[in-house]
């Protein structure tokens, strides 16, 4: 199917004025397929020819102002709309669209739970076309009217509120001017929750299977989306632009959430059926409130072209932690954001495939949705968290409401930003927004020491170019507890310097970016290391154990701290950690990246004895039962790193881990899943736990088990389904792959490294973009650090020609190997 250019786009934007969709979508005519009928009314602003775009299993009708067009001039998703002349016209299509396995365009869902099946759109970026016609471009804003037909018992939700006016008709309110790519429906026996803040109708929906944990924790989802609300109207001039709030938990969704305007579909993982740590509903909260924030920004005031995908994802990543930081009873968001989301945007940074924030080259739709990372989300994010910090939030919040001002119900781009905050300040916002937005990489600070009359003194040499301002952590020991360091006074900077900072006394440590304010890497210097390593876990603040251990975690990627010495760190200071998303957000880095890929095979066994027995220490001190978060966490990562089946066998058998938690489905598929890896599993039981837990995340524990045994039968039949057919869900292909490679198993899988490269170009070829990422992040054969992996892996990028999506993936992930190979090397 070919793509929208940046610019057709522009020259379509020139020449239609759209002015309203009438959407009628009939969902009961069958598994395979529903009706889509559509009726647009645009005006030509000159004579000319345009095309309208549409991806149906059948085109039935055409006729633009009355004369039938040939259905059969549709070609590569375009149908042609010529000689069109100056003035108002009126097109309708008539077709039937197929159904998405992937989470692209009208996704169907059949619970295996219960039988009943769902629907739900994902339109973002160019997938309106799989469900209606449509000019699909965000700059050609229009109002929507639409009429669902859904099977007798089910829920209609779309945009605006929406009402059951017989013979299973629903009919949604005209929405406010919003892009194509914000339309949105959900139907089916949703099981939902109701209530009215301020006036609108608020609601939060799943599946029927999942209504007990749904209920379980509504009114803390409800709790958090009302503080949220609140605290935007306090923030922002602009009152919410749309007629309600419902927020749908939906299957088999391929982000994390999606910010349809008046119709936030989520990922329905966040409704627990299983245990999860305060972390974990922190973050549930945290995307919560960055899909409100984009009520604003993204849906009130849209981006023209998908260059500034930063200005959507950015402003509603920031938002989204200080919005929960205020408003919510979670204290710590930005412990999370430092030790997870912004390494994420550190490594993507540092591949080859970086780009600016605000990239200027997007000349189309394939290439803006590979701008979906970690720079676009974490290191934007970071960036507007430096520009609050240099600008102060007053005259931030303050530009931003002149932007909505400005630009309500209509499209922005970076320019009009800017220029909003810039009058909101008499500082230089578009050299700041040159220097930070514009370019890429990550700057290093690192601090150098020196004497003036006796007394200490900081320089911060920077690696880079963009002017930071940070705070510095001067820390000394505790007189009283030589394992601790007392936090002796913060000092702000700005850099480059305009002379050295007299420090007094040489502290233990200095601590650059201390409250993690600014994005960049950050060292070391002699003495300053040896104070982390024996007095990590004694700093006073989890902000600031954050950003030492993200220094740490650089500084293993780039090959100045051994795999082995930041075992032996966690090993040490772990076990005494109390912040959940440091434990967890350590752990996972020291078990998939240093153990499974930075140590060599023959180290790896003692480094996941390592792991291990902190874990042990983490299990003996959670022992009483008064961190059961902490405790779980350990649970989970004991068993993932367990060399030997016999401790968690028994566990599984016992139905419990002695002194708790008693297993629920997530940790017994966890369970069965190691056991498989090492072995002590088999067929029979797994199908004996999918009967136990035949719901859809039982099958993909199941899927993930079966493809993880090390039986070259089962190997075999887990490539056949991933590459072979084209049958598993976009969940079911994932839990698949996940189980597929393991380091344990790297004989057994050898053969299938090279066929990975064969077949992974063909099966994203023929699937489409969401099972070319997922082939290409969950299927790559991460165990085999090896020249050979990388070498057929650049074969396949020069030789093979894979599609855009794959190709940004295998380029991420052998960057990745070719950075696990110099870390061994070093």
């Amino acid at each position: 199917m070919s793509v929208l250019t940046r610019d057709e786009a522009q020259l379509r934007a020139q020449f239609l004025d759209v002015h309203r969709y009438t959407v009628e979508l009939d969902l009961t005519t069958g598994d395979e397929t529903f009706d889509s009928r559509t009726v647009i009314r645009f005006t030509a602003r000159s004579d000319g020819d345009t095309f309208v775009e549409l991806k149906p299993a059948e085109l039935r009708a055409v006729t633009l102002d009355g004369h039938p067009l040939d259905p059969e001039s549709l070609h590569d998703g375009r149908l042609p709309l010529k000689n069109l002349t100056a003035g108002e016209h009126e097109l309708t299509v008539d077709a039937a669209m197929t159904y998405s396995r992937t989470g692209e365009g009208m996704h169907r869902f059949t619970d295996p739970s219960d039988g009943e099946t769902y629907v739900y759109t994902q339109m973002f970026m160019d997938d309106v076309q799989r469900v209606f016609a449509a000019f699909d471009q965000p700059d050609l804003k229009a109002v929507f009217d639409l009429v669902v037909t859904a099977p007798e018992g089910w829920t209609v939700l779309a945009n605006g509120v929406t009402e059951h006016v017989g013979q299973g008709r629903w009919r949604a309110a005209t929405t406010p001017l919003i892009s194509t790519y914000l339309v949105a429906v959900a139907a089916g026996p949703y099981h939902s929750v109701r209530t009215e803040h301020r006036g609108l109708p608020f609601g939060i929906h799943c599946r029927r299977s999942l209504a007990p944990y749904l209920d379980a924790d509504a009114e803390e989802i409800l709790e958090v989306t009302r503080a949220c609300f609140d605290r935007y109207h306090e923030k922002f001039e602009e009152p919410y632009p749309f007629d309600s709030y419902d927020q749908a938990f939906v299957p088999e969704f391929n982000a994390g959430a999606m910010e349809n305007p008046g119709l936030v579909t989520f990922r329905d993982d966040f409704v627990y059926r299983s245990a999860v740590t305060d972390t974990e509903r922190q973050t549930r909260a945290m995307v919560i409130a960055h899909e409100m924030a984009h009520m604003w920004f993204g849906d009130l005031v849209t981006l023209k072209w998908f260059d500034d995908i930063w200005l959507n994802e950015s402003f509603a990543e920031y938002m989204g932690y200080q919005t929960t930081l205020e408003a919510t009873r979670f204290t710590e968001p930005w412990v999370e954001f430092g030790v997870t989301r912004k390494a994420w945007g550190y490594d993507a940074d540092q591949r080859p495939s970086t780009h600016p924030v605000a990239p200027e080259d997007v000349p189309d739709t394939a290439s803006a949705l590979l701008n979906f990372d970690g720079i676009s989300y974490a290191k934007g994010a970071s960036a507007l968290r430096q520009l609050v910090a240099w600008l102060g939030e007053k005259d931030f919040l303050a530009g931003i409401n002149i932007h909505f001002k400005r630009h309500r119900f209509a499209n922005a781009t970076l320019a009009d930003f800017i220029e909003s905050l810039a009058a909101a300040t008499e500082r230089d916002v578009p050299a700041w927004a040159d220097a930070w937005l514009r370019t890429t990489g990550v700057d290093t600070l690192t601090p150098v020491i020196g004497s003036d009359d006796g007394d200490r003194t900081l320089t911060v040499d920077r690696a880079g170019e963009r002017p930071h301002r940070i705070t510095v952590g001067l820390y000394d020991r505790d007189l009283s507890d030589e394992s601790r360091l007392a936090l002796r006074e913060r000092v702000d900077l700005d850099i480059p310097q305009a002379a050295p900072q007299p420090l007094g006394k040489r502290p233990a440590l200095i601590l650059l970016n201390d409250g993690d304010l600014t994005y960049a890497k950050v060292r070391f210097d002699a003495e300053s290391f040896d104070a982390i390593r024996t007095g990590l876990s004694g700093l006073p603040d989890p902000l600031t154990r954050a950003v030492v251990w993200n220094a740490l975690r650089d500084a293993v990627r780039d090959g100045e701290l051994p795999p082995a010495a930041y075992l032996d760190t966690a090993r040490a200071h772990l076990p005494l950690e109390t912040d959940l998303a440091l434990v967890q957000g350590v752990l996972a880095f020291a078990s998939a990246h240093v153990a499974d890929r930075y140590v060599t095979p023959e180290d790896r066994p003692a480094a996941l004895a390592t792991l291990g027995s902190l874990c042990r220490d983490l299990l003996r001190r959670t022992e009483d039962g008064d961190n059961p978060g902490l405790r779980l966490i350990a649970v989970r990562h004991f068993i993932d790193v367990a060399a030997h089946p016999d401790t968690i066998a028994a566990w599984l058998a016992d139905g419990t881990v002695p002194g708790g938690p008693e297993l629920d489905p997530e940790l017994r598929w966890r369970i069965l899943g190691r056991l498989a890896v090492l072995g002590a599993t088999d067929e029979a039981a797994i199908a004996a736990e999918l009967e136990r837990d035949p719901s859809a995340t039982g099958q993909e524990g199941a899927a993930r088990c079966r493809a993880a045994l090390p039986d070259p039968e089962a190997k075999r039949a887990a490539w056949a389904a991933m590459f072979a057919g084209d049958d598993l869900s976009n969940y079911l292909f994932t839990a698949t792959a996940q189980g597929f490679w393991q380091p344990e198993q790297a004989d057994l899988v050898r053969e299938y490294v090279p066929r990975y490269y064969e077949d992974v170009v063909a099966v994203a070829a023929r699937r489409g973009p969401a099972i070319a990422v997922a082939a290409g992040k969950w299927a790559f054969p991460h165990h085999a650090v090896d020249a050979e992996n990388l070498a057929l892996g650049e074969a396949c990028l020069r030789d093979a020609d894979p599609v855009v999506a794959l190709r940004r993936k295998l380029v991420d992930e052998l960057d990745d190997l070719a950075r696990a190979l110099r870390v061994r090397g070093a």
